[in-house]
């Protein structure tokens, strides 16, 4: 069961907006195709503000995401190459999927 929602907010640098959303699209197609354990990804771009992309992962647990994504080698090569692209790193912040009431 996928009870973890991951939010990765990136920031892309001026002018590099289209180019970092690119790159993003290529990365979450890789992820979903060799990464059994991530259940969806949606990617979100700010309408007011194109340089602003988030991304809403679902993950089993926190552990999945931060151990075994993370060292895929597919994200290592995003994260030495990403620097070109974006003002930073991103904000990763991790959500339980609420039941209603």
């Amino acid at each position: 069961m996928q009870n973890s929602v991951v939010l990765v907010r990136y920031v892309a640098q001026p002018g590099k907006a289209l180019d970092a959303l690119t790159a993003i699209r290529d990365l979450v197609a890789t992820v979903l195709s060799k990464e059994s354990a991530c259940a969806g990804i949606e990617i979100l771009q700010e309408l007011d503000k194109p340089e602003s992309i988030t991304l809403i992962e679902r993950w089993p647990d926190p552990a999945t995401f931060l151990g075994p994504h993370m060292q895929q080698p597919h994200i290592q090569a995003f994260i030495q190459s990403a620097g070109a692209l974006l003002a930073g790193p991103p904000d990763i912040s991790f959500y339980s999927i609420a039941a209603a009431a």
